[in-house]
């Protein structure tokens, strides 16, 4: 079957929406308008239970299907925060708060999910209930662990969650998806080389953190080449380096080099993190200098349970057909905090598509109204997919 016909007539309500959201853009956690916008719509639509403050900002709204004493309880979660990113799009719903922009698509996930809470709420067929989870701080804050850290897969009783995000790129209409690891984990490192500053003119005189940094820098990259299993997917990048002495014949006392590790594998996450304390700290040493390792573990590995995979699969291509499913795609080595989710049930991440648009976190970005009736119903349709109403 096509779209759910509802999605079609709500499709101006649910753009009105999200063309709000992207109007009015809130980071992090503190999302209060976009969470009170939330909570006021779900209560409009009849929601049984509309609960705020879930993870500092979050959002849950309960709805209960025509039975809901034995069925299951199915988590369907979207994100809300926005990027601190200067728009560049000229659209006449752009951004109204300078520096702060809708550059992922989060509004538009939280108006499908928003559209799907409306369907659900209405129709009700299904049996069991459903937990529509609007989540702060995917970008960086780690909201996907604060909500859970809070109770959520506890207090509601959830036994599987899914979400979604949109993709540049991938015509509207079509789904991505693989079981297992999706997305990466990421890490994120700072290396601190103290050497002997002096005149540049004197190099023998001081102990050089800039050419100890070089050989640290080349040294890493041995991780994945030498170090890692090469049929293991891994990515050590450093990505700033600076010093404390901006004189071009001043050799400086202290560099200090920030990057990220990125892996899929928990066995190759250890093993990155022990050598590259190892190699930075091996590598100053030899030459006198000092090296710190300051290594912040980030967001684990997005992981599609196999068995919820292919029930993603199946309503993804209820709505797109056979041919606008591929459920093989290759894994990315972006990260996705969905993944603390992910780690306390089972269940799946699936990317939809947004057409051909800008990338994500690209001033210039914009989510395709279009992909609204494709993105709802699958989170409708995984809800009575999942609780089949008798």
């Amino acid at each position: 079957m096509p779209v759910k016909n509802r999605f079609a007539e709500l499709l101006p309500e649910i753009t009105a929406w999200r063309r709000d959201f992207h109007e009015n853009p809130e980071l992090l956690y503190e999302v209060h308008r976009t969470a009170a916008r939330v909570a006021e719509l779900c209560r409009d639509f009849g929601c049984d239970e509309v609960v705020e403050g879930i993870g500092r900002t979050g959002v849950v709204a309960v709805i209960r299907g025509k039975t809901d004493t034995a069925g299951r309880v199915v988590g369907l979660r979207a994100d809300m925060d926005a990027l601190p990113i200067i728009e560049a799009t000229g659209l006449p719903y752009a951004s109204k708060t300078p520096g702060k922009m809708h550059a992922c698509g989060h509004d538009g996930h939280t108006a499908m999910l928003l559209g799907a809470a409306k369907y659900l709420a209405e129709t009700r067929n299904f049996d069991g209930t459903v937990v529509c989870i609007f989540q702060p701080a995917e970008e960086g804050g780690g909201g996907g662990k604060a909500m859970v850290e809070d109770g959520l897969m506890e207090r509601w009783n959830i036994a599987e969650v899914y979400g979604m995000h949109n993709q540049p790129g991938l015509p509207v209409g079509q789904f991505q998806i693989r079981p297992g690891p999706l997305m990466a984990a990421a890490d994120q490192f700072e290396i601190k080389v103290t050497g002997k500053g002096g005149h540049a003119a004197k190099p023998h005189l001081s102990i050089d953190p800039m050419v100890i940094s070089a050989q640290i820098i080349l040294g890493l990259q041995t991780i994945s080449s030498r170090i890692v299993d090469p049929l293991k997917q891994i990515v050590v990048s450093v990505c700033a380096i600076s010093g404390d002495s901006p004189a071009h014949n001043v050799i400086p006392e202290v560099i200090t080099m920030r990057g990220t590790v990125r892996t899929f594998d928990k066995d190759v996450r250890a093993l990155a993190e022990e050598k590259l304390t190892a190699i930075a700290t091996g590598i100053a040493a030899t030459y006198g200098a000092v090296a710190t390792v300051v290594y912040d573990r980030g967001y684990p590995a997005t992981v599609n349970a196999a068995e919820n995979t292919v029930h993603a699969v199946e309503v993804a291509r209820a709505i797109a057909g056979a041919a606008g499913v591929n459920d093989d795609v290759a894994p990315q080595m972006g990260a996705e905090d969905f993944s603390y989710m992910l780690e306390e049930r089972p269940g799946a991440y699936i990317f939809v598509g947004n057409g051909d648009t800008a990338g994500v976190h690209h001033p210039a970005y914009n989510f395709d109204d279009d992909a609204i009736p494709f993105g709802a119903s699958w989170y409708a349709g995984m809800a009575e997919a999942r609780m089949p109403a008798a």
